[in-house]
């Protein structure tokens, strides 16, 4: 198997492997109380050390979950989403929640000026973080090019690794994904610095190999910060429109954004490859495939709440009675009630935006 990449666009084919080769723990929906959508249907698939969290939930006790915006765009996308919802899920359920804005991160991989950063942050992706159900009373915000204490980690954590190792991690090393890495160890632990507790980060299975060099550093430095060694939740790919990638801008007529103009998105969704037959007669002689349908990949992910529903959608095409014109039709109306609330929801939040609960650094 390739190694994971946090900045590749390949889509997994066989998440057991991945299981079994990163080491990781095979998510189970009973660990956690009244699991969220994609954890309920497989898109949570794996995780690390999750024992410490769901005893923090169900003991009541203090932890927090973090996750971070790279703002080098000024849209996001599907993927991103499904990390907001875990997010929100924790946070939910008594996690104290931190959003770090890694505008050091842009500038050195991508080139992004601080400024900029600042700017795409504020106007955009805030807002669209809170549009998607984080809530900003219970979220600290920080930008990380304000934040010494993690800078300072960082170049201390940087003496803690080889360049052998990073590459053993990541697959390749240049300074400023080096950088960015150690920075991102920094982001994680930042919480700990004033109360050891365990703590919790979403994201998708691409960005494991920073957990693990996270995990490395805490064990390197136990002698002068005793961490708390970090917690992961791992997510699916939302593969792109056509079934061979994960959605990513090099494909984007494969892809969704968030906001895209409705039409646009109507448009994609109609030529989103289906687990469809060649001819009407054999899709109701022999059934669909929706394992093989992308449509019904977004309902599963993302548009389709109930279950039940969710249920019928499969059992129906499986069965041959529901056709891919009709199915798209019902994903083309849920997307378009979706990215109505979406927008909608957004301008709200940048109305609000001046009342976020930034951490200031003397």
């Amino acid at each position: 198997m390739k190694s994971i990449d946090p900045w590749g666009s390949e889509l997994a084919e066989d998440y057991g492997k991945i299981v079994q080769q990163f080491g990781l723990e095979e998510f189970t929906p009973k660990l956690f109380p009244k699991p969220n959508r994609i954890m309920r249907r497989g898109v949570v698939f794996a995780g690390r050390d999750l024992k410490p969290i769901s005893n923090a939930i169900k003991n009541k006790e203090k932890f927090y979950v973090l996750t971070g915006i790279m703002p080098t765009a000024e849209r996001i996308h599907f993927g991103t989403k499904m990390v907001i919802e875990n997010v929100r899920y924790f946070q939910e359920n008594g996690a104290q929640a931190y959003v770090l804005i890694a505008d050091l991160e842009a500038m050195a991989t991508r080139g992004v000026s601080l400024e900029e950063a600042r700017k795409r942050a504020l106007d955009f992706h805030i807002p669209a973080y809170i549009a998607l159900g984080l809530d900003p009373k219970k979220t600290t915000f920080y930008f990380q090019s304000e934040n010494k204490k993690v800078m300072h980690l960082a170049f201390e954590f940087a003496k803690k690794i080889t360049l052998n190792e990073f590459k053993a991690i990541y697959g390749i090393a240049d300074p400023g994904r080096i950088m960015s890495a150690v920075l991102q160890a920094g982001d994680m632990l930042f919480p700990q610095l004033e109360q050891r507790m365990p703590g919790i980060i979403p994201v998708g299975i691409d960005q494991d190999p920073h957990i693990r060099l996270c995990r490395d550093i805490i064990a390197r430095t136990k002698s002068k910060y005793n961490f708390t060694p970090i917690s992961s939740i791992y997510l699916k790919f939302t593969p792109s429109l056509d079934g061979e990638m994960k959605m990513s801008k090099s494909k984007p007529e494969s892809m969704i954004e968030l906001p895209e103009d409705t039409k646009s998105a109507l448009r994609k969704m109609k030529n989103a490859k289906t687990g469809g037959r060649e001819s009407i007669e054999m899709q109701r002689k022999l059934g669909g495939e929706p394992e093989k349908c992308m449509v019904f990949e977004m309902f599963k992910q993302h548009l389709v709440e109930d279950d039940k529903e969710l249920d019928n959608v499969y059992k129906t095409c499986k069965a041959g009675t529901l056709l891919c014109g009709e199915d798209k039709q019902h994903a083309c109306a849920y997307m378009e009630s979706f990215m109505d609330n979406f927008i909608a929801q957004m301008e709200a939040a940048r109305k609000r935006a001046d009342r976020l609960k930034f951490i200031t650094f003397k």
